[in-house]
């Protein structure tokens, strides 16, 4: 396997935490060879630990891809939700490969151009589904292929999103409003929609979804609350929420990923200036916080989704009911079980503690990518742009149908609506 290069379009935090980091511990399969960063400080730190040369430093994904040919035989693009669709296709464009966080885009047409331009060009695009790497739906995947709980009928999937994970991303944080990034069930969940549709293998056909922004509203703020918590907050002390109170402590290191300066003089500077310092009564946010999909898959199989902002554990907890047996699983305690109906037997697998995030997905993926890359049998990739397209489908309908009181939505209509709309 040869050496591959690579250039990051954004050294944010999946950027320069997620995947580049493997071209650290892997050196022989990737080298990061050029990185794109508009924060002077995150360049320059993301240049020195890549020993990257100036001339391959920039600031701007534009500056790279108006040069003449390619400077890396892959893109890693990791900008925010709705600056991916112009690079990626300028990227395919000019022969790379990409690797492209997810989601693809909050439009679902460009969703659509973005596979449509991989094929054209003949590219390996892959979306980071990076559940999809883990062994622990990689396990349950070969299970329910193996039919050892037979066919399956239904899937219970939680996504506990963790209270201060909530506070932190979803209401100060990037993914706050929907109409500057994308929707939480596209943002957060899109993740969700992809590994029950990899687990399921078959085509979701409808959906149907509740959901609300109920509590992180000014509606809720304590009295005499003001717009940031350092200007002298009433609630200091009963409020779990307080900005000062959690960066200065337990959540020391989710500050990280808003100031390049964690001394408490750099974190407290960072809070009266970013909106992670504002009241999360008092911010600009509009993202849900809890919502539940509904799914019927071809054959009859149904599946039911809930994500809540409310929980104590940042994790996924999964019930899959077959009609021989049964799977549950909890991804932050890293094992499944398997109960067989026939014998009462259960087996219990408890998974090693997994090497990088998300439960050795962010690895995984990097992995993977470099090796089909360079198959000869060109396969689609574990979560190719086609099957990308489709689970995120699912979730612009599931959105959709949230805003529409409920209303079922056949995944098939709406995607022929989305093509007649973008002609006509």
């Amino acid at each position: 396997m040869k050496v591959m290069t690579a250039i990051i379009i954004g050294a944010g935090d999946r950027g320069a935490r997620a995947y580049a980091p493997y071209a650290l511990e892997h050196p022989y399969e990737l080298r990061i060879t050029g990185v794109a960063e508009p924060n002077i400080e995150r360049r320059t730190k993301f240049q020195q630990a890549h020993n990257i040369p100036n001339e391959n430093c920039y600031e701007t994904w534009e500056e790279v891809f108006k040069l003449e040919g390619k400077i890396a035989d892959i893109a890693i693009i990791c900008t925010l939700d709705r600056n991916h669709f112009i690079p990626t296709m300028k990227a395919l464009e000019l022969g790379y490969h990409v690797l492209l966080e997810k989601p693809m885009s909050p439009d679902p047409m460009e969703c659509i151009a973005m596979e449509m331009a991989a094929k054209k060009y003949n590219r390996q695009l892959t979306i980071c589904h990076v559940l999809r790497y883990t062994e622990f739906w990689a396990t349950i995947k070969k299970v329910i292929s193996k039919g050892e709980i037979g066919e399956v009928v239904s899937l219970q999937l939680n996504e506990n999103v963790e209270v201060m994970h909530m506070s932190h991303s979803f209401v100060r944080g990037n993914w706050n409003n929907k109409k500057r990034t994308s929707p939480m069930i596209l943002q957060k969940s899109c993740h969700d929609m992809d590994i029950i549709s990899f687990v399921m293998g078959k085509e979701c056909k409808r959906v149907s979804s509740y959901g609300s922004l109920m509590h992180f509203k000014e509606d809720n703020a304590p009295i005499g609350a003001p717009k940031r918590c350092l200007d002298g907050c009433p609630a200091e002390h009963e409020c779990p929420f307080h900005a000062g109170k959690y960066y200065l402590g337990e959540g020391k290191g989710w500050a990280r990923k808003f100031t390049e300066d964690d001394s408490n003089e750099g974190i407290i500077q960072a809070l009266n200036e970013t909106p992670y310092g504002k009241c999360v009564y008092r911010s600009d946010n509009d993202v849900v916080d809890h919502q539940v999909v509904n799914m019927e898959f071809a054959g009859g199989a149904t599946a039911t989704f809930s994500m809540c902002g409310f929980t104590r554990e940042q994790t996924r907890i999964v019930q899959i009911m077959g009609t021989k047996g049964e799977i549950r699983g909890n991804m932050e305690e890293n094992s499944i079980s398997i109960f067989n109906f026939l014998t009462k037997h259960e087996t219990i697998i408890k998974f090693d503690n997994p090497i990088g995030g998300h439960g050795g997905g962010d690895n995984g993926i990097m992995r993977t990518f470099l090796r089909e890359i360079q198959s000869e049998t060109k396969q689609d990739s574990v979560s190719s742009v086609s099957a990308s397209v489709r689970s995120h489908l699912m979730a612009f309908a599931a959105e959709d149908s949230r805003l529409k009181q409920g209303r079922s939505i056949t995944i098939d209509d709406y995607y022929d609506s989305l093509v007649e709309n973008s002609i006509g």
